[in-house]
């Protein structure tokens, strides 16, 4: 396929519109989960430095467990949003149903696995003796609620094919508001110290996911779509789901390698590091909130059976994501000095910091375009090859960043070997869309 023409004027304004009335909302349920870690490690943080280093151990792992199965996600999003663009509004509910129980079922697993092995697990991962009863108290508390956090990403995904990222951020603030509440009742009011916030984090999980249940089984009854779990659904589900855990997998070993390159760096530069990467997190919400956008609309165009309206979009997508990428690159350059006082007042550090800065902010316009083309491919069900073209990433980058501190580079050669893969992965994502493969119209894949 060539590459599409532009949308008419009118069709680009109608574009402009999808994106940001999906993009703004989810950009607001997007931060508000890390919020819930920020208002936890506050509260923690007074009652004593191992409880606080508990708490970091713990939440380190529980995130990483979570992460990897964001594919019930992603995946349900693209199935439910085909079948939206199709007109088969209980079909589409069906769908997303078996994306929940198949949460369901994987939360239980993690726990079966994270209570018996939680002193383990945190003894590998190097936690001081002051700490690790800490950690481990928080970790199995907190595991009995990965169940609910599961099933708040495939209720996500539900919704968002259904073209609503409202009712998540709705739900996401509220949440976040009641863990809040709960962590200063618990921790302070009850007296029941890191085990408090862990309870507080617990049940504002569980009632998030009640919250979207409430609102998915309202419109199953509504559309007349059966709640049951449906056996060959959730194998479909699994199934759609294991590339995506592939990527997800593949990108988590690319953080890890980097961290572990700026460790053997020095002091001075795993803490720059530890900072620039909690930057580039945030500006990563920005651009991912436009690829939830890209993953919800894109399927229900293809599943509409729009090929031209599809490929329309991606390239208007594209666009707002080199857009919001030079932005975020300029209003970076311009905040450098600004932002880095926040964390540390260590010279040092600062000095260390700078120009990594200075390179991960001329990478933003790249990212942006990977962060878009990432949530196209996702929306047009496309799991195998984001598969296959992440795993090549790791490849190319791995050696790369290994090789950083072997030349003598600093910090600054790690974020320039990170922006190499992030160019590996837009290349990538880039001849694929052109390609024209994505493009496989009806109501599933």
């Amino acid at each position: 396929m060539t590459q599409a023409p532009a949308a008419p004027r009118g069709s680009r304004r109608r574009h402009d519109r999808e994106i940001v009335a999906l993009a703004v909302p989810a950009f607001g349920a997007l931060i508000a989960e890390p919020l819930f870690l920020m208002a936890d490690t506050a509260i923690v943080g007074h009652l004593g430095t191992a409880q606080l280093a508990g708490l970091g151990v713990a939440s380190a792992l529980l995130a990483t467990a979570v992460s990897v199965f964001v594919f019930l996600a992603y995946a349900t999003t693209a199935a439910v949003a085909r079948r939206v663009g199709a007109g088969d509004l209980p079909a589409a509910i069906r769908q997303g149903m078996d994306g929940i129980w198949l949460a369901l079922l994987l939360g239980l697993a993690v726990i079966v696995v994270v209570l018996p092995t939680a002193p383990a697990v945190v003894e590998l991962f190097g936690s001081s003796d002051t700490a690790a009863p800490y950690a481990v108290t928080y970790l199995r508390i907190s595991a009995l609620g990965i169940p609910a956090m599961l099933v708040v990403l495939a209720a996500t995904g539900v919704l968002r094919g259904l073209q609503d990222t409202r009712t998540p951020l709705y739900v996401a603030v509220a949440g976040f508001v009641a863990n809040g509440v709960l962590n200063v009742a618990l921790v302070y009011g009850a007296g029941l110290g890191i085990a408090g916030s862990a309870w507080g984090t617990v049940i504002a999980q569980f009632a998030m996911a009640a919250a979207y249940l409430v609102v998915v089984v309202r419109g199953a009854r509504r559309h007349g779509a059966s709640l049951r779990p449906d056996a060959a659904g959730i194998r479909a589900c699994a199934r759609a789901g294991a590339p995506l855990l592939v990527r997800t997998l593949s990108l988590r070993a690319i953080l890890m390698i980097a961290t572990a390159v700026a460790a053997r760096l020095g002091d001075a530069d795993i803490a720059a590091h530890q900072i620039i990467l909690s930057l580039w997190s945030l500006l990563a919400f920005a651009l991912d909130a436009i690829a939830i956008a890209g993953q919800a609309i894109i399927g229900r165009y293809l599943g509409a059976g729009d090929a031209l309206g599809a490929r329309q979009v991606c390239r208007r997508m594209v666009e707002w994501g080199i857009g919001v990428g030079v932005v975020l690159g300029g209003l970076m350059i311009a905040a450098r000095p600004l932002f880095l006082p926040l964390f540390t007042g260590d010279s040092t550090v600062h000095d260390t910091a700078l120009p990594a800065l200075l390179v991960v902010a001329l990478a933003q316009p790249i990212c942006g375009v990977v962060y878009v083309l990432d949530g196209v491919l996702m929306g047009a069900g496309d799991g195998p090859y984001l598969a296959r073209a992440m795993l090549l990433t790791l490849a190319v980058f791995a050696p790369a960043a290994l090789l950083v501190p072997v030349f003598g580079g600093g910090l600054t050669a790690l974020w320039a070997a990170m922006t190499l893969m992030m160019t590996v992965r837009m290349l990538t994502l880039w001849l694929r869309t052109r390609s024209g493969r994505w493009v496989v119209t009806g109501a599933t894949r």
